[in-house]
């Protein structure tokens, strides 16, 4: 970091920051390493320009010369993954400090939970900033694209008075983390393995989370797919959203497809059977088989047909939301024409991806988030799950971003 060209290319990057920066000289600091080596060095130093020294001390100091070397938190970027990914994949950060003090590398939690979490933030900045391009090229391929939601407790505070030990109180409140999965499919209608998918979730509103699915399809210039399917459950707010994205990404008629899980189907025609009385088991079961049949032979009509005769002269208000889910969902149950296209019929992948992702790592008994807590967690573990932690780190370590954390004018 000495040479004049080091210089030029550290005052190119405070020059990108929001307000006027400073140099204050060189502070020797201590570099962590992956194998829990500590290198002590001297670097230069920046912060915000301000004639009141003692304002000076809010605004947090920048390393110019160590973010152009990745370095970040002061732990080299081997540290920092190995971090993220111990943070992404064990149930705790307890966990995670015991592993790495078997490894040689003694972090305490506070540090380990920064460390993983600002890696997420600054991935996240960068991606949403469109500062990197995704990888694999979706041309001539059949992309699958899936949404689900799941649960988990978010920690969220009470109006009134502190506790006795000065603490702020709390209601768990269960709150629905939506997760999307881009995949591609092939010659069988399976998942190809050969390319990895692309997963990512949030707990916000589903327009946030659109919009975000949005900036992957556009990138992944998925115009260029030979097939484009959209199969999720029955969720209202899934299917509002879909032909207006599908009009967003110019995607043509003969190219675009929507599907509602097949075995969610299957689920209500269970539901239809079970509300009808004077059945015993063998005769619903009978039903339920004879019209599973019907919707793989794509004779949707004939399934709603059957329904109106069972709710008929029956004041039954889920006998009618039965039949008014099968009416609302008729032209995303076109099985047949779906496997003669090879296109998969179930939304079995974002439903496993919700287990791998959500279930086993943020939700359990008497565990709550914080939100941005948990939306770090969702990040770095879906990355992780997708095989594209290389892609995260990438963009934990773009440079063009880092000014936008540093609390501007």
């Amino acid at each position: 970091m000495d040479p004049c060209e080091s210089e030029q290319e550290q005052k190119a990057l405070i020059n990108t920051y929001p307000c006027k920066m400073k140099s204050e000289g060189f502070i020797w600091i201590t570099i962590k390493t992956l194998h829990g080596t500590k290198v002590k060095i001297a670097v230069r130093y920046y912060r915000r320009h301000l004639k009141n020294r003692r304002k000076n001390k809010k605004y947090p100091i920048v390393y110019a010369g160590l973010i152009l070397l990745g370095i970040h938190d002061r732990c080299t970027s081997g540290l920092v993954s190995q971090v993220g990914q111990l943070t992404a994949t064990l149930a705790s950060l307890d966990e995670a400090r015991a592993v790495l003090q078997e490894q040689g590398v003694k972090l305490d939690k506070k540090t380990i939970r920064n460390i993983a979490y600002r890696l997420a933030d600054r991935a996240r900045i960068t991606q949403q900033m469109g500062l990197h391009k995704f990888e694999g090229n979706l041309g001539g391929r059949r992309i699958a694209i899936s949404i689900d939601g799941g649960r988990i407790r978010i920690r969220e505070k009470k109006r009134g008075a502190k506790t006795a030990k000065g603490r702020n109180r709390y209601k768990g409140a269960w709150r629905e983390p939506k997760l999307f999965i881009i995949y591609a499919i092939n010659d069988e209608g399976k998942i190809d393995k050969s390319y990895m998918p692309y997963m990512d979730a949030l707990i916000r509103s589903p327009d946030v989370l659109f919009k975000l699915l949005y900036n992957y399809l556009n990138q992944l210039n998925i115009q260029d797919a030979d097939k484009v399917l959209f199969v999720a459950d029955g969720a209202t707010w899934i299917w509002n959203r879909t032909q207006a994205l599908a009009n967003k990404l110019k995607l043509k008629s003969d190219q675009y497809y929507e599907a509602l899980d097949f075995y969610h189907a299957v689920e209500h025609l269970g539901k239809v059977a079970s509300l009808r009385s004077g059945w015993d088991s063998k005769k619903k079961k009978a039903w339920i088989k004879k019209h599973r049949r019907l919707l793989t032979e794509g004779k949707v009509e004939q399934v709603i047909l059957s329904i109106k005769e069972i709710c008929r002269g029956r004041n039954s208000k889920k006998l009618r939301t039965e039949r008014d889910y099968f009416e609302k969902n008729k032209k995303r149950m076109q099985y047949d024409k779906l496997k003669s296209l090879n296109l998969p019929i179930g939304s079995g992948a974002v439903e496993s991806a919700i287990r791998r992702v959500v279930n086993l790592r943020l939700k359990g008994p008497s565990i709550f988030w914080n939100k941005e807590n948990a939306e770090a967690v969702l990040m770095l573990r879906s990355y992780y799950k997708a095989g594209r932690w290389n892609l995260l780190k990438s963009m934990a370590n773009s440079t063009e971003s880092q000014a936008v954390n540093y609390p501007g004018k």
